[in-house]
């Protein structure tokens, strides 16, 4: 599948407890494993990027991610294989213009 054919979604991954850097390595070289294992499935998913959220104490609470998928039920797929939250998924819109 072509990356013209993907839709770029956005989600979000609200954690109960926050966690640790390592943690967060953790999970993100569990991500990629379940990536790598789509792709190679035939399903049309990429990671783009993320953005952390922290709380007051430096604690890992979440994150905000950017992937491009074929469709709602590969970002789920994936979220599923890696163990990870899957809280809210969306379709990214145009960005906004501005400061």
């Amino acid at each position: 599948m072509s990356d013209e054919e993907l839709e770029d979604f956005l989600i979000l991954r609200s954690l109960e407890e926050p966690i640790t850097e390592a943690e967060l390595e953790a999970a993100g070289d569990e991500s990629g494993r379940a990536l790598k294992a789509l792709r190679d499935e035939g399903v049309g998913i990429r990671w783009v990027d993320s953005e952390v959220l922290t709380d007051e104490d430096g604690g890992i609470t979440g994150t905000f991610c950017h992937y491009r998928a074929e469709d709602e039920a590969a970002i789920r797929e994936h979220a599923d294989r890696a163990g990870l939250p899957a809280t809210r998924i969306d379709r990214r819109g145009e960005p906004l213009d501005g400061e």
